[in-house]
């Protein structure tokens, strides 16, 4: 027992002699003594100033002003994403929709395009078919401001449009669309767009989006009065079997408000839907 313990005690000091000694060394290595200074090697950097230089700075990187800009954003990209390709079921009508957009340019400068439309899957064509060609330039970072054209064409006249919008990815990351239309005849409009991702695990992601729509002014010629004329709300949920290419299924409610709703009413269509969907999210 005297022996067990008198082992461990040697253990023990010898251990604490290797530390202390380990320590000395370190000690030693960190600091050289000349005369009465001491010096700290380099690599340690103590001086704020150093660690953050004075002065004027960039924008975006936050480097230096007088920095050779290391940023490649003078070269090209290119961006599609085919948001919703979807067929919809509905007590009314059974429809087809897209929606979709890209972009090409650099980190600061876009050609930025974006067309949508909707029909029904028998008995003519699209009712509705949009296409935008926008400037898009980087005011933030995941911030853009747009401006552009904007052309519809429908059963009823086609109009054309110029279009101001932010879009870009809002904090606690909502995807947001928003944008002012101003028709060839003066009748403003706005536009809301607002999507958010749920992730379940890498692959399965739930997906609620709203999108807003009201008037100015009273535009019945294209079915649409003054104030809130519709929402459409939606929740998709999609399956991501590459990060390019994802079926989802969902359901999908629209609904008509204010005058809007009554010139809808008069005409005899439907003031709301429900419709359940099945599509496919891609993008490259």
């Amino acid at each position: 027992m005297r022996k067990t313990i008198f082992s461990s005690m040697s253990t023990a000091l010898l251990l604490g002699i290797t530390l202390a000694t380990a320590a000395a060394g370190v000690e030693a290595t960190e600091r050289t003594n000349t005369g009465d200074e001491e010096r700290e090697l380099p690599g340690k950097v103590t001086d704020p100033d150093v660690i953050a230089p004075p002065g004027a700075r960039t924008p975006f990187s936050g480097a230096p002003a007088e920095w050779t800009n290391f940023i490649k954003d003078s070269k090209p990209f290119a961006f599609s994403l085919i948001d919703r390709l979807e067929y919809g079921d509905s007590d009314e009508a059974n429809t087809y929709l897209w929606d979709a957009q890209g972009w090409i340019g650099s980190d600061i400068h876009k050609f930025w395009w974006k067309t949508e439309g909707e029909g029904p899957t028998h008995g003519g064509g699209p009712e509705n078919t949009e296409f935008q060609a926008l400037y898009n330039r980087t005011i933030a970072p995941f911030w853009g401001a747009q401006v552009g054209l904007r052309y519809d064409t429908n059963p009823n006249p086609n109009t054309g449009y110029a279009v101001l919008g932010v879009q870009g990815l809002a904090p606690y990351w909502f995807e947001s669309d928003t944008a002012l239309f101003l028709s060839e005849d003066g009748d403003l409009s706005f536009r809301g767009e607002f999507e958010y991702e749920l992730l379940f695990t890498q692959r399965l992601i739930l997906q609620p989006r709203l999108e807003i729509n009201a008037s100015a002014d009273d535009v019945p010629e294209l079915g649409l009065g003054s104030g809130l004329n519709d929402t459409e709300a939606g929740l998709r949920l999609r399956y991501e079997i590459k990060r390019e290419f994802a079926p989802y299924i969902g359901v999908r409610w629209e609904q008509l408000y204010g005058d809007t709703k009554d010139i809808a009413e008069r005409e005899g269509e439907p003031t709301s839907s429900t419709s359940f969907v099945i599509g496919v999210r891609m993008w490259y």
